[in-house]
C-alpha cells in the first residue's frame, strides 16, 4: 500500500544559497537536501525537459553555472523557480524536491550516462545537446 500524500514530509524550512547554487530544504522528518540548481535545472520537471511521454525528454546541457533569480511559490504544494537561463516553466512540488534530494547521486549518475550516450558533454552548449523530442510549441 503506498504512503498517503498527507503524511508526505513537508518543507519546514527554504533557502537559496546563491554562492553555492544550491536550494537547501529541511523537512519534517528531519531530512535535510542542498539540491543543487543545476540538478534541478536538468531534471525540470516541465514539458520543456521531460516532453509530453517518454522518450521526449530533452537532454539539458550547458546548466553547471545556472542560477535561481527567483523562486515563486505554488500553492501549498511547491515552487516554481526562475532560472537565469530564462527557464521558468517547471513547477517543483514538495514531493519532487524530497525526491531529487533523497535520489541526488543516483540522478546524477543517470544523468552522466545519458551525456556519455548522447556523445555531448555536461558543459556543451544546448544547441549540441538539442537531439529532439521537443516538441514545436517549445522554443529554446
Amino acid at each position: 500500500m503506498t504512503e498517503s500524500k498527507k503524511n508526505l514530509p513537508h518543507p519546514t524550512d527554504l533557502v537559496v544559497h546563491q554562492s553555492t547554487r544550491q536550494l537547501e530544504i529541511t523537512f519534517s522528518d528531519a531530512s535535510t537536501f542542498k539540491i543543487p540548481f543545476e540538478l534541478m535545472r536538468v531534471y525540470s520537471p516541465s514539458a520543456e525537459v521531460q516532453g509530453h511521454g517518454p522518450g521526449q525528454e530533452v537532454l539539458q546541457t550547458g546548466k553547471r553555472e545556472v542560477g535561481v533569480l527567483n523562486l515563486e511559490p505554488v500553492g501549498n504544494y511547491g515552487v516554481k523557480p526562475v532560472f537565469s537561463d530564462g527557464h521558468d516553466s517547471g513547477i517543483f512540488t514538495w514531493e519532487y524536491l524530497y525526491h531529487l534530494g533523497s535520489h541526488e547521486d543516483q540522478l546524477w549518475a543517470e544523468y552522466l550516462e545519458k551525456l556519455l550516450q548522447a556523445g555531448v558533454q555536461r558543459d556543451d552548449p544546448m544547441d549540441s545537446a538539442m537531439t529532439g523530442g521537443a516538441c514545436s510549441t517549445h522554443v529554446h
